[in-house]
């Protein structure tokens, strides 16, 4: 993605969709950048995320809502207990019935959990967090594509200027041998060399225009803008920015560390005892004295503390496992940041060979203009032909065109280096 660029390889799609709105007349690189973002369907993951994440939490809270239970049961056993004595008075204590029935309502009120609950929801909302930035970070790249696409809009248009430079000169050059053809100094052929570079040159301008429209479609695309052929696109201006590197990757890694560390407080969390209350109301045949064969209704409360103690066995893997997958974070990110520093390195080379370069070029253009001016003179003045004049306004028109190429280079150079560092 970073480094040099070649405009002309970008695959540009056919058939387009029309967007709804329409753009004005001039526009910024910032303001596709902010365009492009919105208009990402990426962008709508963040707020079904928020919403998520509130749900999570809502269901959590619910934990400490009163929980009820409805149960029914009716059996039939093969024996029951009874008592085989007679009592004074002739009292016989009755069998009970080998059909029973039961029917209970049982409400329980969490008291005490541990604490788990409340690291759930904490690891709730943080997971979110993390599964935001991961949008960002898929947001960043798009800010790439579309520094690729205008800054090949940029060469193109530059491309277009020059075009018209050259076509200037070589119609200068064609007045001048129309009116030799006409004095009889020279030869017809002359001026219809002449002719046909010009012709060709209309359809080199053909080629870059539709290229020029076919990326204003793609940038189209990534906007959801409408836009026409006449826009004017502003070179963007590169400021200085601080050294650090902000990339929201960079981010991404811190929260992920974070989140893997709240899950050590979960696992303590899970190793703590319950309390909770708890009521049972019901119906059935026996309830709870069972020397009555009677249906009777009948209720139990009270107060019910649990531990699970098995969670111990496993609290120091559980807790060495947290510490791995915090370091294979810590890994990434630094491989991330030694691929970043090595990119930004190559791109300080790049902006300062590019820098040596348009220098070069410059001089280079100096000398070429001042050779095309003497051949025009001596096209004029019949010493040199149409074909040798030809020779120097292309030799000229190339160097103007690597100094072109050069510019917008070192203009992308330097958008990316900031990209890169997270500006």
């Amino acid at each position: 993605m970073y480094g040099k660029v070649a405009w002309f390889r970008i695959s540009i799609p056919l058939l387009l969709l029309i967007p709804v709105s329409t753009f004005s007349q001039s526009v910024t690189l910032d303001s596709m950048q902010n365009l492009a973002r919105k208009n990402y369907p990426a962008i709508k993951q963040k707020d079904l995320l928020k919403k998520t994440a509130t749900l999570n939490v809502n269901n959590l809270n619910k934990n400490f809502l009163p929980q009820l239970s409805v149960n029914g049961q009716a059996t039939y056993q093969s024996d029951v207990t009874s008592i085989d004595v007679t009592l004074p008075g002739g009292v016989k204590i009755e069998a009970p019935s080998k059909d029973q029935y039961k029917f209970t309502a049982d409400v329980n009120q969490l008291i005490y959990d541990g604490g788990v609950t409340k690291q759930q929801k904490t690891l709730a909302e943080m997971n979110a967090v993390v599964e935001d930035q991961q949008v960002e970070v898929e947001l960043y790249r798009v800010k790439e594509k579309v520094n690729d696409i205008f800054l090949g809009i940029l060469y193109t248009d530059e491309l277009i200027k020059q075009t018209e430079l050259v076509e200037k000169d070589l119609q200068t050059g064609l007045k001048k041998v129309d009116a030799q053809v006409q004095n009889g100094v020279a030869y017809r052929s002359s001026a219809n060399i002449l002719k046909a570079e010009i012709l060709k040159i209309g359809q080199r301008r053909i080629e870059l225009q539709s290229s020029r429209k076919s990326l204003i479609e793609t940038l189209a695309l990534f906007t959801g803008e409408k836009m026409d052929d006449q826009l004017v696109f502003e070179r963007p201006s590169v400021a200085s920015s601080p050294n650090e590197i902000s990339r929201p990757e960079l981010k991404l890694y811190n929260d992920q560390f974070a989140l893997l560390g709240r899950q050590n407080k979960l696992i303590n969390a899970r190793n703590m005892p319950r309390t909770s209350l708890f009521v049972q109301g019901g119906y059935g045949r026996p309830a709870l004295n069972f020397l009555k064969n009677d249906f009777e209704p009948f209720y139990v409360t009270g107060v019910k503390l649990g531990w699970a103690l098995n969670g111990f066995y496993t609290r120091k893997n559980d807790r060495q496992l947290v510490k791995i997958n915090q370091e294979i974070v810590d890994s990434k990110k630094e491989t991330f940041l030694l691929n970043t520093n090595a990119q930004l390195t190559s791109q300080r080379n790049e902006i300062e060979k590019l820098n040596k370069l348009i220098q070069s070029d410059n001089e280079i253009i100096e000398l070429r203009r001042s050779v095309t001016e003497a051949a025009k003179a001596q096209l004029e003045n019949g010493v040199m032909t149409a074909s040798d004049y030809l020779v120097e306004v292309n030799a000229e028109d190339q160097s103007r065109q690597v100094l072109i190429a050069h510019e917008l280079q070192l203009l992308q150079a330097q958008i990316v280096y900031n990209t890169i560092k997270g500006n």
